[in-house]
C-alpha cells in the first residue's frame, strides 16, 4: 500500500506559472497544498478560482523557508505519511513525484532529495554560473561538516516522511532553511537518499530578492545559516 501523500508547493508571485504547474500536478496526485507566501502579482486571485486544492496563505511575504515550514506543519497536523515539495516555477517535472515516493519506500529513506547534478547528460544545459558555483561550494562544505555525499544542497524537489519531520525544529524563514534542515536531519540520524532529476532553468535572470541577488552576500548568508545550525545542534 502506498503511503498517504501530500504534494506541497511554496508559491510567491507565480501568476505566470501556477495554473500550468497545478494542472499537471493534479493529474498525478489528489492531495495538493499551495502555500501562498504573500503574493502580490495576481497569484492569489488565480488560486481562489481553483478547486481541488488546499491553500495556506501568508498575509505578507515571509520567505521560502517559512512557506516550507507551513507545508510541513500542515502535513503533520493532517497526518499525511509523506510530503513531497515541488517548486512552482516550472523547474520540476510533476510526473516524477511518484518516482520520488517510490524511491523513499524502496530505500527505506526518511528524505529523498532531488539532485540536478547526480546524472549529467550531454544535452543538459548548464545552470547560471554563479548559482552553480555557490551550490557546489555550499554542498562541499555540508559534506565535509556532516560526512555526507550530497551533490545538490538546494534542490526544492524532495520527498519526506512526516514522522521524520517531527524530529526537526526548523526556524529559518529564508532560502537558507534547507541548510538548517540538512544539519538537523543528520543529527537526528535520518536516512537521506538523492534521486536524479533534470536540470531545468526557464528563467536564468530569476531574482532571489533584496540583498541575496548579490552573489557574495548570498554566499555569506548561506555560510552564516550553516554555521549557526551546526553550533545549535552541537549544544543539544
Amino acid at each position: 500500500m502506498h503511503p498517504t501523500s501530500l504534494i506541497a508547493l511554496p508559491v510567491y508571485n507565480e501568476a505566470n506559472h501556477v495554473d500550468a504547474v497545478l494542472d499537471e500536478v493534479l493529474s498525478y496526485c489528489q492531495n495538493v497544498l499551495v502555500v501562498d507566501d504573500g503574493s502580490n502579482d495576481g497569484t492569489a486571485a488565480r488560486l481562489a478560482e481553483r478547486t481541488g486544492i488546499s491553500i495556506a496563505t501568508h498575509k505578507v511575504n515571509r520567505g521560502y523557508g517559512a512557506a516550507l515550514i507551513t507545508a510541513f506543519d500542515h502535513a503533520i497536523t493532517h497526518e499525511f505519511e509523506v510530503v513531497v515539495t515541488i517548486d512552482c516555477d516550472g523547474q520540476h517535472e510533476p510526473k516524477r513525484i511518484g518516482r520520488l515516493i517510490e524511491a523513499l519506500e524502496a530505500n527505506n529513506a526518511d528524505i529523498v532529495s532531488g539532485s540536478r547534478y547526480l546524472e549529467i547528460t550531454d544535452d543538459t544545459l548548464p545552470p547560471p554560473e554563479n548559482r552553480r558555483r555557490i551550490n557546489v561550494d555550499i554542498t562541499r562544505k555540508l559534506n565535509e561538516a556532516l560526512d555526507l555525499q550530497l551533490t545538490d544542497a538546494f534542490c526544492g524537489f524532495k520527498a519526506y516522511r512526516t514522522r521524520a519531520l517531527r524530529q526537526l525544529v526548523l526556524n529559518e524563514p529564508g532560502y537558507g532553511m534547507p541548510l538548517e534542515l540538512w544539519v538537523q536531519a543528520v543529527r537526528a540520524e535520518l536516512r537521506i537518499v538523492e534521486y536524479p532529476v533534470p536540470l531545468i532553468y526557464l528563467d536564468e535572470e530569476r531574482s532571489f530578492g533584496g540583498s541575496l541577488d548579490d552573489n557574495n552576500l548570498r554566499m555569506s548568508y548561506y555560510l552564516d545559516i550553516l554555521d549557526n545550525a551546526l553550533a545549535a545542534t552541537s549544544t543539544r
